[in-house]
């Protein structure tokens, strides 16, 4: 019997790589890995970016680039031309008797121009880092949170990627009557059924680990990931099977299963962006319990019991969704 189920999981994994949309999504976790880590700020990294005269104070450059984004520019002419840009972009320029000025195109956030301004006399009056009194006391929490939330974001879009493989290959499998083939084989429903649901498990699980890997999550707790994974896949799984079954077309079946992108995201976005009193509204999602267990194992703040309080609840509402969708499943293999 196992066996046979990898014997099915290996069909699928070969006919994957044959296919180019779902080769794609075998390696969408890595480009999404590269991305991330592209484009996502550090947890040091500031956004004031400040122009100055190229080769007129050499020492105030250099002591503004340990704060701020400093861009050199050639004449006074250029630099105007620069802040007038839509991007928050402030100069500091030399004016009369040795005494420098702040060029703003007037709708800068007030916070950026006061943090120039401050960045302007510390430098005149020569404070250093080290000058300071004040001890920096914090909660350890050094991972960036936009970093944190594209990575968890991934995590869960990466699942839904294993079940549109699972639809893509049903579909391929209807065109080539082997579905209709299987009532003949030694295969059982349920064998047929586990051996095209690996894929939908194998390809999140590497993926999320290659992702993690790769935007430098290395430290945090790896069995807690493989919990949320797992439950995570649930959901993706029974979709696959419904779009895989009753769609006909590669693109339409790929198409139907975008439709889980509206819950999950907008369960991210409730999450992160809604008062405690709204989050109510998105308790019926697994993505949303899903998107805050991941929260969780990826901060290094989640216990066994949190993982598994959160797991179980995505494993509740995935057993609701099996016990609707499961006579569809059935009858389509039939």
């Amino acid at each position: 019997m196992i066996r046979k189920i990898f014997v099915i999981f290996w069909r699928d994994v070969k006919t994957s790589v044959r296919n180019f949309i779902t080769l794609y999504i075998l390696v969408v976790p890595i480009i999404f890995g590269i991305i991330i880590n592209v484009f996502s700020p550090g947890i040091n990294d500031t956004t004031v970016e400040i122009a100055l005269l190229e080769g007129e104070n050499i020492e105030q450059s250099t002591y503004l680039k340990q704060f701020a984004k400093v861009e050199h520019l050639e004449s006074l002419e250029a630099i105007e031309e620069r802040v007038r840009k839509r991007d928050n972009i402030v100069a500091i320029l030399p004016g009369d008797s040795g005494v420098y000025y702040i060029l703003a195109q007037g709708n800068e956030p007030e916070y950026v121009i006061d943090y120039v301004k401050n960045l302007a006399a510390f430098e005149h009056f020569d404070i250093r880092v080290e000058d300071t009194m004040a001890d920096i006391r914090d909660y350890g929490r050094d991972i960036p949170p936009l970093k944190k939330l594209m990575v968890n974001t991934a995590m869960i879009f990466t699942s839904i990627l294993g079940g549109m493989i699972i639809a893509l290959n049903i579909v391929e499998e209807k065109a080539d009557n082997t579905i209709s083939a299987m009532h003949l084989s030694p295969v059982s429903r349920v064998g047929y059924i586990a051996g095209k649901s690996m894929i939908g498990v194998v390809v999140p699980l590497v993926g999320s680990i290659l992702l993690l890997v790769i935007t430098g999550f290395r430290e945090i707790n790896f069995f807690h990931v493989l919990v949320m994974i797992l439950v995570s896949c649930i959901i993706s799984i029974l979709v696959g099977f419904i779009e895989g079954i009753n769609n006909d077309d590669v693109m339409n079946a790929a198409g139907n299963m975008k439709l889980l992108f509206l819950p999950l995201f907008g369960s991210i976005a409730g999450e992160e962006l809604l008062a405690d009193k709204w989050q109510v509204l998105f308790y019926w999602i697994p993505f949303y319990w899903t998107y805050k267990g991941n929260d969780l194992v990826l901060s290094g703040r989640g216990t066994w019991m949190d993982i598994l309080t959160y797991a179980g609840i995505v494993a509740g509402i995935s057993g609701v969704v099996f016990l609707v969708l499961a006579p569809r499943i059935r009858k389509g293999l039939e």
